[in-house]
């Protein structure tokens, strides 16, 4: 094992909290701090390829994560009034479906719990206030005044990484024009699998999240200014979802009736140039690679992320070499998920835009190839 004991995550979302419990089992030191004073959270539902499933494993949760959330098959993809045009999704990876569907709190409470199993602490309230970040340790001052010493620390603090900032500099995300809504439902009785339906203008997505529940996911271009006060919020998303005259979207329109259950926002990506290290501190997960949600897979590349660093540090070597044999195991993978998704993004603003696609250009057969793409070993 490599001279590593002593480790400090900094946020403690999905990529975070991965991160530690998998450290925190192969015997490191793990301290988390998260901003935030208590969990709160909402992202509604969240959509688990496969190989999402199979990161989880390694972290020891994916059998939890399948029992409290619905897993299902390939999507069905279909124009708005319910003709199946296609379908979306990879194989299965061995006992894992294509997919599981899941609300985002589900997952969190799953790894806190796993979390709180093993005796991992959180620090809540707290991150980090400066790093004196040497080539043998990084000496760390947090916002509650206190100081502490660690062998390496892992950024794990999301798109607007403050971590980042302070060793990386400025990196601005960036819109891509395109904006999700999502709400929860009571799950219809007849809902087998996912569902999208593709309108001119916009897309819809039914996904089942447990067994009681599902969600829709509606994706929209709403151009250079993409802020909707919260009280305009419910009636513009009833009225996305009445262009779609199929039952089972038609039969949730009545349920939209709370403003603050609309998880809305504006669409941007972030790709932190390579290496994502500089001495003792490393970054993961939306830190370094943000993506859009168009192949589903921003979680996932957290999770993964987690578990090649994880694997990583508990093989010999120098830091730096740690470090470089986990950038190259991800980059590659990480920028093939954002360039994608970004592609697909840019294909459905042109047409929501009335405008033609690129010459050659197949969203179903990009999708396909990068799904299968991501089932190939970490």
């Amino acid at each position: 094992m490599s001279n590593i004991k002593k480790v400090l995550i900094v946020g403690g979302g999905i990529g975070g909290q991965s991160v530690a419990i998998g450290l925190k089992k192969g015997g490191f030191a793990v301290d988390v701090v998260e901003i935030l004073s208590e969990f709160n959270v909402y992202g509604v539902g969240i959509i688990q390829q496969a190989n999402a499933l199979r990161a989880l494993d390694a972290v020891g949760v994916a059998d939890e994560v399948m029992r409290r959330g619905s897993p299902y098959g390939k999507v069905k993809l279909c124009l708005p009034h319910g003709v199946q045009i296609g379908e979306a999704g990879t194989p299965p990876i061995g006992r894992f479906p294509s997919h599981n569907g899941i609300s985002r709190r589900i997952l969190h409470d799953v790894l806190f719990e796993e979390a709180q199993k093993i005796g991992l602490k959180y620090r809540m309230g707290v991150t980090v206030e400066s790093i004196d970040n040497q080539p043998d340790i990084a000496n760390v001052t947090f916002t509650d005044g206190t100081t502490d010493s660690y062998d390496i620390v892992i950024a794990a603090d999301g798109v607007h990484s403050k971590v980042r900032k302070l060793i990386f500099g400025e990196f601005k995300p960036n819109y891509v024009g395109l904006s999700v809504w999502r709400y929860p439902f009571k799950r219809p009785a007849g809902l087998d699998t996912g569902y999208i339906f593709f309108h001119k203008k916009h897309k819809i997505g039914v996904i089942p999240m447990t067994a009681e529940s599902c969600y829709i996911f509606l994706n929209s271009a709403e151009g250079d200014n993409p802020m909707i006060p919260e009280d305009q919020l419910v009636e513009k998303l009833k009225g996305y979802m009445s262009a779609y005259p199929v039952p089972i979207v038609q039969e949730l329109i009545p349920q939209v009736t709370d403003a603050k259950l609309v998880n809305y926002r504006a669409l941007e990506t972030l790709k932190m140039p390579a290496p994502w290290y500089k001495n003792r501190v490393v970054v993961l997960g939306d830190a370094a690679h943000t993506t859009i949600p168009q192949l589903g897979s921003g979680a996932a590349l957290a999770i993964e992320d987690a578990v090649v660093l994880i694997e990583e540090l508990q093989k010999e070597g120098e830091v730096e070499a740690v470090f470089d044999r986990y950038m190259k195991r991800r980059y590659e993978r990480c920028m093939m998920v954002v360039d994608v998704s970004e592609t697909l993004g840019a294909w459905e603003l042109l047409e929501y835009n009335d405008q033609p696609l690129p010459e050659g250009a197949n969203m179903g057969m990009l999708m396909g190839k990068t799904g299968m793409a991501l089932t190939a070993p970490i």
